[in-house]
């Protein structure tokens, strides 16, 4: 089954059960051996759909939003000021706060308390910043993204889904300043 105007990619992998990401943006369905991926697309063709016209969507706005110029030292600084702060809303303690470079996400927490930082988060304004760690923080206390996740969420922010809508922004302004700087050819390396 094709998909209008929604170009996919499929990777078969040594996985229980099908699953569909939009995480960069793209398509890919990722999908048992021998199995087939018109029954995934006719499954979930209304949420493919939704998903890729909120996508467009974002795509429109990336020149609306301007990226921040901070140096490595002055980001760590900034986000471990934020996830103490953070932490201490939440009610839970970190126990590290490691920086490495991600190609699909922009944080995330262990269940070891252990707060993993994208290093491309360093474009990010502030307030978007602030929104990630306590997402992530607040992890510690629900881990899915259940009802009750969201609901705590909302407490603390109110435009959660605008902040959710603005990290798919920056992701594409971010990613494509990257690939703009090293030729097409996309580098996720910086300097500490």
């Amino acid at each position: 089954m094709e998909l209008p105007n929604i170009p996919y990619k499929v990777s078969h992998r040594a996985v229980k059960y099908p699953r569909i990401e939009f995480k960069t943006g793209k398509l890919l369905l990722i999908l048992p051996p021998g199995y087939k991926p018109d029954r995934l697309l006719e499954k979930h063709r209304s949420w493919i759909l939704k998903k890729s016209r909120f996508i467009e969507d974002c795509l429109k706005d990336v020149s609306n939003k301007k990226i921040v110029e901070r140096t490595g030292g002055e980001f760590k600084d900034l986000i471990h000021f934020l996830a103490k702060k953070a932490s201490k809303e939440v009610g839970e303690r970190l126990n590290k706060i490691y920086f490495r470079t991600m190609r699909t996400k922009w944080a995330s927490c262990s269940s070891k308390k252990n707060l993993t930082i994208n290093k491309l988060m360093r474009f990010l304004p502030e307030p978007v910043l602030r929104y990630v760690i306590f997402h992530e923080i607040a992890h510690l206390k629900e881990k899915r993204h259940s009802d009750r996740f969201w609901k705590r969420i909302s407490k603390k922010f109110d435009d959660y889904q605008e902040l959710e809508k603005d990290l798919l922004i920056y992701w594409f302004q971010v990613a494509g300043r990257l690939e703009q700087k090293n030729c097409g050819k996309t580098v996720f390396e910086l300097e500490d």
